[in-house]
């Protein structure tokens, strides 16, 4: 997911002219990358600042040039991850021609749920960063992960029409679900059973009828 991946490769050896901002972005996106990929292996609380480091191929100087801590690092690969997730949703969401035969808020909501589910399996480390290894970074972690999920509950409301309490209450079901279930996923490394969702859940909510929203009763 090249929104996730950012500047990533390492420097030119040795005397390379580049800006500083330049540098500087390369090694904060090396960092980041380090800290999503060590968490992925040792998970939040076995991943030392020197692990990042060496994956990072950063010095110690360097990184708290950057961040002020290890939860500092971790909220902004968190933010990274976010961008991008988010990032490949706003651009399904700006797609404006439905298939062939499809209904417009049919068709809306399966690639809203496509890019979603593409975004977490093209970048497993980033996903169970802010998926899994979040409960484990502490409090102010697991808020941003609350924010995170009623950003979602707004993007489904919307593309269902949910005009009612009852209505917005069962599309907070509806991602807490989804949540549960893509978090299981990338638990257990699973990427290709992760896109499996995508069906499923959109097949549910067309049964669904005016349960979400009145655009799917419309369809």
């Amino acid at each position: 997911m090249t929104e996730l991946a950012g500047v990533s490769s390492r420097l030119p050896r040795g005397r390379h002219g580049l800006p500083r901002e330049q540098v500087i972005a390369s090694q904060r996106e090396r960092i980041l990358r380090a800290m999503a990929d060590a968490m992925a292996e040792r998970g939040y609380v076995n991943t030392p600042i020197a692990v990042v480091l060496k994956r990072a191929g950063v010095s110690r100087e360097t990184f708290y040039e950057q961040f002020r801590s290890k939860e500092h690092c971790f909220e902004a690969a968190f933010e990274r991850a976010v961008h991008g997730v988010m990032g490949r949703i706003a651009a399904a969401s700006d797609e404006t021609t439905p298939a062939p035969g499809t209904p417009e808020n049919t068709d809306r909501l399966d690639r809203l749920l496509g890019a979603y589910l593409e975004a977490l399996a093209a970048e497993p480390a980033y996903a169970r960063l802010f998926l899994v290894e979040v409960y484990a970074a502490g409090a102010k972690a697991v808020a941003k992960r609350a924010v995170l999920q009623e950003s979602f509950v707004a993007v489904i409301a919307d593309v269902l029409g949910a005009t009612t309490e009852s209505q917005r209450f069962a599309c907070q079901t509806l991602a807490a679900g989804v949540s549960a279930m893509v978090t299981a996923k990338i638990a257990a490394a699973d990427p290709d059973g992760l896109r499996a969702l995508r069906g499923p859940l959109l097949e549910l909510v067309l049964r669904s009828g005016d349960l979400y929203g009145d655009a799917v009763r419309a369809n």
